[in-house]
């Protein structure tokens, strides 16, 4: 069956031009004007109404929370709550219950991946047997039976031992490893970013060099292990610093942040309040404004959401003992979008190769990121025009943690395709 949309706007460069998109058999058959003269007509057709037509946005790091945590999110619910936010492949993290940590495991959650999602699922191995310890993975037979990446999410690996064989592994195995820099010995239990706020909320907070300094000890052993070593959620300036001197000197290291460390930091947490508790937390203005500027100059490669849904109960009381995590994939583009593109800080090109284009291709993920003839038919019909405000009513996602509910954003998501089938559409009930 062949599909039309009409009347589209896509990116030409930095440009947006008009053209029409023909679909047949999942695929991009043809871009441009006159597509039925050229190739007949279509048994379907969706009108576009002028609006922009991005490739399917893409987030390498979501938590699903399938199997073993299905009160949090499910594969099907989280994968609903990604086409609604315009994603069309999401990298699912391994921290459920059991570990993917063996060829067998990973095998299962990949078939479980593929019953139940509506959207492309690339699935995560761990570093370590159980996300903890020092027992590696078999990372030549994860990857056979399917993993795109291999990480420990949730948990930094502590030792400098482990993290070389790991990386030595991976690299061999020709996979990329992505870490969670957290050192547990300089964590200390806190719940905030240490400083003024967290004094002056009585709260104990996690210091910049926790993070940071896993990430000098990593890029060193990447330079020596040769493994492509990914860094998740950035959020400090000593972070983002040796990651701007490792790739100076050729090391292949790369880097993502997360929308709330873009828009939020620890002076928005004026009380005690578990729904801006995450890990990293909310780092210092000079530490957003660092981020930025990392985005701005490309040191910063991609932004990915760290989905991260929990139940009501989760999330309720204290930040001392509430989980640690938003949800942010149906809220990502929008609050991008609004804060970036419409001050003009980033043109609506960047934020799509942000989104969508870098983390297909630094993840080696070749069917997305992209509108091209030949290609996976994996789009996202956007209206750039509608301003609206978040709520958690028409939220897909189980989880409804996030701080950005009751935001005026910019940038509606209309339909989501996924192979040239409507996976999520404005107009059908929810």
């Amino acid at each position: 069956m062949a599909t039309l949309i009409k009347d589209a706007r896509i990116l030409d460069g930095e440009r947006l031009i008009s053209a029409d998109i023909l679909i047949e058999a999942g695929r991009i058959k043809g871009i441009g004007q006159h597509l039925n003269r050229d190739f007949g007509p279509a048994d379907q057709v969706i009108c576009a109404d002028g609006h922009f037509v991005s490739p399917g946005l893409v987030d390498v790091h979501v938590h699903l929370r399938e199997p073993g945590q299905t009160a949090k999110e499910t594969i099907a619910t989280g994968t609903l709550a990604a086409a609604h936010g315009g994603f069309t492949t999401v990298g699912a993290m391994p921290n459920v219950v059991p570990v993917p940590d063996t060829p067998e495991r990973v095998a299962a959650m990949v078939a479980r991946n593929q019953k139940a999602a509506v959207v492309h699922v690339a699935q995560y191995a761990s570093i370590t047997k159980d996300r903890t310890g020092s027992e590696l993975v078999d990372f030549a037979g994860v990857k056979r039976a399917g993993a795109f990446a291999v990480s420990n999410d949730g948990s930094g690996v502590q030792t400098a031992g482990t993290m070389y064989q790991a990386m030595c592994g991976a690299a061999k195995a020709g996979l990329p490893l992505a870490a969670h820099v957290e050192d547990d010995s300089l964590y200390q239990g806190g719940v905030m970013n240490a400083g003024p706020v967290a004094d002056r909320l009585g709260l104990p907070g996690i210091n910049n060099v926790s993070e940071a300094a896993q990430v000098a000890r990593d890029v060193m052993l990447a330079e020596a292990s040769g493994v492509h070593y990914h860094v998740c959620h950035v959020s400090t300036a000593e972070s983002l610093r040796v990651i701007r001197n490792a790739k100076q000197a050729g090391i292949n290291v790369t880097c993502e942040v997360s929308p709330h460390h873009l828009l939020l930091t620890d002076t928005d947490i004026t009380m005690d309040n578990p729904m801006l508790k995450m890990n990293p937390p909310l780092r210092s203005p000079k530490d957003r404004a660092a981020l930025v500027a990392g985005l701005l100059d490309g040191t910063i490669d991609f932004i990915a959401t760290d989905h991260a849904p929990h139940t009501d109960a989760e999330k309720a009381g204290s930040m001392r003992t509430a989980a640690f995590g938003i949800t942010g994939i149906e809220t990502a583009f929008a609050t991008m979008y609004t804060a970036f593109v419409k001050p003009r800080l980033l043109s609506l090109a960047r934020l799509i190769e942000l989104m969508s284009t870098r983390p297909a291709e630094l993840f080696g993920l070749p069917d997305a990121g992209r509108i091209a003839v030949g290609a996976a038919a994996d789009l996202t019909i956007i209206d750039l025009t509608h301003d609206y405000t978040i709520d958690a009513a028409s939220m897909y996602s189980k989880g409804h943690n996030s701080p950005f509910i009751g935001w005026q954003v910019t940038g509606d998501v209309l339909m989501t395709l996924v192979d040239g089938q409507v996976v999520y559409g404005k107009d059908r009930q929810k």
